[in-house]
């Protein structure tokens, strides 16, 4: 209650920096390059990604650079991939869940996830958003049975270079509420993994964001990319149904 009536009251400000920083922020194309494909050798291994505009690698110019790429780079010379982006900018988790009926059903092994930032800016209250959520994980086992989801959380949107406040401040607000609930529900579910949006991490490497001040950089990709491949190796050998699935 207290984050909607703070909302109501700014919403005079909130409106112009809006206008300003849609009118002012550079706008990146989603980077080119093939959204499927099998990659690799060694042992089966299926990935699919969905989300908005950071899980389809706004930021830089190619896939290659992106998440999909980098994630690919990680577990290529160990896993042979067969892998699908299905991410656009500007979705909501609505859109995301919604988009999904596009898809055939389809065993992936592995499921990333990447989707908040858009609703943040619609100021969505993080209950609402929780449920879209809850919603959206009993699609994607329905759809897809993957053995192991993995859920990355809203980047700290106070910090974005981009957004002036008092708005980032508010947003940060709502994105922080969001990651609480998240991080909740995904520690209590199995084969379900989580991960922090750590932009102060990345900072401390000296890495920095994409040139709209509002995506993720190459580096932050890559650094992304390695904490997936890394849950992915934790999932497979923590569980027994994934050592039995991939033969370890």
């Amino acid at each position: 209650m207290f984050l909607k009536a703070l909302t109501i009251l700014l919403i005079p400000i909130l409106l112009i920096q809006g206008r300003k920083v849609k009118k002012n922020t550079l706008r990146l194309p989603e980077p080119e390059g093939l959204r499927e494909g099998i990659t690799g050798r060694g042992k089966p291994l299926s990935i699919l990604i969905v989300g908005d505009s950071a899980a389809a690698g706004v930021g830089v110019l190619q896939q290659n650079d992106a998440l999909l790429g980098c994630l690919l780079k990680e577990l290529s010379t160990e896993f042979k991939i067969e892998w699908k982006l299905h991410a656009k900018t500007g979705n909501t988790t609505s859109q995301v869940m919604y988009s999904l009926d596009d898809l055939n059903d389809n065993h992936y092994d592995v499921v990333v996830t990447s989707i908040g930032v858009n609703d943040v800016t619609k100021f969505m209250s993080a209950d609402i958003w929780m449920n879209k959520q809850v919603k959206l994980y009993e699609k994607i086992k329905e759809k897809f049975s993957p053995n192991l989801m993995i859920a990355t959380g809203v980047p700290p949107m106070q910090k974005f270079p981009a957004l002036p406040n008092p708005l980032a401040w508010l947003f940060g607000l709502y994105a922080q509420q969001m990651n609480h609930q998240l991080e909740g529900f995904v520690l209590k579910q199995q084969n379900m993994e989580w991960i922090k949006y750590d932009l102060e991490k990345y900072r401390s490497l000296n890495l920095t964001m994409a040139e709209d001040g509002f995506h993720p950089s190459k580096e932050v990709y890559k650094i992304w990319a390695q904490e997936i491949a890394y849950k992915i190796h934790n999932g497979i050998n923590k569980s027994p149904e994934l050592n039995h699935h991939y033969g370890v």
